[in-house]
């Protein structure tokens, strides 16, 4: 959950945590790099963003999950109900549901229920895909093992070097611009 105000995330979060009670493990932020920083390191099923943030909007951030994570189902949630910007994130970003504040808390949950088995399907039918094209001999048992690697931890094969050889790793400030060091 990324909202720039806490009492939204606050809400979201309680009303969620009592829905899906051991189920699932919800993080929230109330920016996007924060946000940014914690799709580095584990895998998510769900990020619902607020579109319109200071630094980085939903928009922008939810562009870098799915480039981070493409299985990971994206959704917004925000106060603005512009058509225009609505089509665009569904059309242009791959963007799930677009919801607006403020919300019913059954229709959060059952939304938020559906994102879950909708990218648990997706995540199953490119496995069953990858199982074939490895029988088929079209993909290397090494393609295989990086793909299920970077399933379940995002980012760990992807690995930049400069012209020294030295690794470089990439972080997020907090306006969401990507520095190396």
């Amino acid at each position: 959950m990324v909202d720039d105000e806490h009492s939204i995330v606050r809400a979201l979060t309680r009303a969620l945590k009592q829905a899906f009670t051991g189920t699932l493990q919800i993080e929230s932020c109330t920016c996007g790099a924060d946000a940014l920083e914690l799709l580095l390191g584990r895998r998510f099923d769900v990020i619902v963003s607020d579109l319109r943030m200071p630094g980085m909007g939903g928009m922008e951030l939810l562009e870098r999950a799915a480039a981070l994570q493409p299985d990971c189902v994206r959704m917004i949630l925000t106060g603005t109900s512009d058509f225009g910007t609505a089509q665009q994130a569904l059309n242009g970003f791959g963007v799930y549901r677009y919801l607006t504040k403020p919300w019913e808390t059954d229709d959060l949950i059952a939304h938020v229920g559906a994102a879950v088995k909708h990218g648990q399907l997706l995540r199953a039918q490119r496995d069953q895909a990858l199982e074939w094209a490895a029988s088929q001999g079209k993909v290397s048992p090494q393609d295989v093992e990086r793909q299920r690697l970077e399933s379940m931890e995002p980012g760990i094969t992807r690995v930049e070097w400069d012209e020294d050889g030295c690794l470089v790793l990439q972080a997020w400030d907090d306006k969401g611009s990507t520095f190396s060091f």
